[in-house]
């Protein structure tokens, strides 16, 4: 326990000394993330020996990570863009293998090993495009929906291979394998769909009473669902994504993504270390040659195939650019592939070297291209005229926005959501009691769960693009962290906060708040403001009478009452 302890420990203070020289370079984390792992694997230090619990912390990085992406999908979306990732994703993996399969036998190797090679190059990694997707905060966009459509697409197909080669490296039969693992997915399926529309919302409700339950109902969900699905045959991936489409239109799915986004951080470095760790770099001194014309077929190839193949169906020049850019690299089952081909005697642990280059390569080269996608572009819009349709298909997907949003649906809450209603702008209501959430959902309002003390849930529902943002929350930390977040990204935005006491107020209002919400004085102003205009006319009163009773019904039905206050028997 104590070795592994160590292990973990010195490999996380590589990671982070390879961090931080990639900040200072101002390169891409992931990486320095596989150059740890290349120095503390085999190749060079061998400082983990034992792998299998940074094994295991891959997994939990892989299952957090596709959940979160999946909480960000919803059966809409899929429906949007499921023919043309359905259609993409086929169509990369048959002429990715073609094209790859006659360059293999042009540059002189075997039928055997140009097919293993060109199938291999057909497999794009899905873990590191959602991390990139994911940290450009492109996942919401059009070309994001489709390249995470696409891309497991693709991890289906190397699935149904993976299975194909193991069962001749075992012996086995692989029709049965596959036909078997069909039948425990339809009858999973089967289980799944009726629990998630009558029982699961039932269940998220009543663990949103308690932050922690909420937590660990999370996790439980997207772990246990990830465990069942890599029972049954299928991938970790799989599992884990239909985990997250399952509570993806829930109302406490940005708290929980939020919630879980520093678990995918952490334990995902797991996972490119571990890859880093198993490149292998042995008799390469004449595969160099070949090795550059493969990575450049997989930088430059397949996200030409991909744009010719979205520019056919009438997306934009921009959107198959984007989303090519994606399968500019090999995955992790490209390795896994051609060691199960090395295991069944088909090929030799050369040509295992020989892609495990192609892939440090092209997984480094799609790095950057993804990353500094946008400042690429322009340089080559006008070259791309070509793979564009005089008439577009395509339909953006629309990031959801606010112009206002109110933080707490309280007593105060109450009467600046009726003002956001009579003024008729687009609004968002953020609560932290899931019953109050629910109620106001019923009622046709727009109004999500959430703790608005976590600065991540705040950046996932765009917070910095609204005109008006309404605190009743009267702890100070979090309007001073509410504050700060807002005025990073927008000084323009009008920010309205609530405080207890004076000297909170006058704090708030130097750390950028427009106005301070002050309730004990409130009633106050409001009589006040009701005399000078009525003054003693008795008429006037009445109609304030009046409608006061009335807010005061509306009020108990809410469920609001006005806090009790012990009285002072000195």
């Amino acid at each position: 326990m104590e070795s592994i302890f160590l292990q973990i420990s010195i490999a996380l203070l590589v990671v982070l000394g390879i961090s931080f020289l990639m900040r200072l370079l101002k390169q891409p984390l992931i990486i320095g993330y596989i150059i740890s792992g290349i120095i503390i694997g085999p190749f060079l230090f061998n400082l983990l020996p034992h792998k299998e619990t940074l094994e295991i912390f891959s997994q939990f990085g892989i299952a957090f990570l596709l959940f979160i992406v999946g909480i960000h999908l919803n059966p809409k979306t899929i429906r949007e863009v499921g023919k043309i990732s359905l259609i993409t994703g086929i169509g990369q993996v048959i002429f990715t293998s073609i094209i790859g399969y006659f360059i293999g036998i042009f540059l002189g190797f075997s039928p055997i090993t140009s097919i293993y090679i060109a199938v291999a190059l057909t497999f794009s990694s899905t873990i590191i495009i959602m991390k990139l997707l994911s940290d450009k905060d492109a996942l919401d966009k059009l070309f994001g929906k489709i390249s995470i459509g696409f891309l497991l697409v693709q991890d289906l197909i190397a699935i149904v291979i993976l299975i194909i080669i193991s069962s001749f490296s075992n012996g086995g039969s692989a029709t049965s394998l596959i036909f078997s693992t069909l039948v425990k997915g339809i009858i999973i399926f089967a289980v799944l769909f009726p629990f998630s529309y009558f029982i699961l919302p039932k269940l998220s409700s009543f663990f949103a009473k308690s932050q922690e339950f909420l937590f660990v109902f999370a996790i439980s969900w997207g772990l246990g669902l990830s465990a069942l699905f890599l029972y049954i045959g299928f991938s970790i991936e799989v599992g884990a994504l239909i985990a997250g489409i399952m509570l993806s239109m829930s109302s406490y799915s940005y708290e929980i993504s939020s919630k879980l986004r520093s678990l995918r951080d952490f334990f995902i470095i797991s996972f490119f270390i571990l890859l880093g760790s198993q490149m292998v770099f042995s008799n390469l001194s004449s595969l160099w040659l070949p090795a550059v014309i493969f990575s450049l077929f997989i930088l430059i190839g397949n996200p030409l195939i991909v744009m010719i193949l979205m520019g056919i169906f009438g997306y934009s020049k921009n959107t198959g650019f984007m989303a090519g850019l994606t399968v500019a690299q090999i995955s992790e089952f490209s390795l896994i592939l051609i060691a199960l081909g090395v295991k069944a005697g088909h090929i030799t642990n050369e040509i295992l070297s020989f892609v495990t280059l192609i892939g440090l390569v092209t997984i480094a080269g799609s790095t950057y291209l993804i990353i500094y996608s946008d400042k690429i572009y322009p340089f080559v819009s006008g070259y791309l005229n070509i793979f564009e349709k005089k008439k577009l298909r395509e339909k953006e997907i629309k990031i959801k926005e606010y112009d206002y949003i109110l933080l707490g649906e309280n007593r105060i809450g109450f009467s600046i959501m009726k003002s956001f209603v009579n003024l008729k702008k687009n609004y968002l209501v953020v609560d932290f009691n899931p019953e109050r959430v629910k109620r106001l959902n019923s009622k046709g309002i727009s109004c999500i769960y959430g703790d608005i003390s976590n600065s991540e849930f705040l950046e996932s529902i765009k917070i910095e693009k609204a005109r008006i943002i309404v605190s009743t929350i009267p702890e100070m930390e979090i309007n001073m962290m509410l504050i700060d977040e807002v005025r990073k990204k927008n000084k323009g935005s009008i920010i309205i906060v609530t405080a207890r006491q004076i000297s909170d107020a006058f704090e708030l209002y130097k750390a950028g708040a427009d106005y301070v919400i002050l309730p004990h004085f409130l009633g106050g102003e409001h009589t006040a403001r009701i005399i000078e205009k009525a003054r003693e006319n008795k008429k006037e009163y009445e109609i304030e009478r009046k409608k006061q009773i009335k807010e005061l019904k509306e009020r108990l039905k809410e469920g609001h009452e006005h806090p009790k206050v012990e009285k002072d028997r000195r």
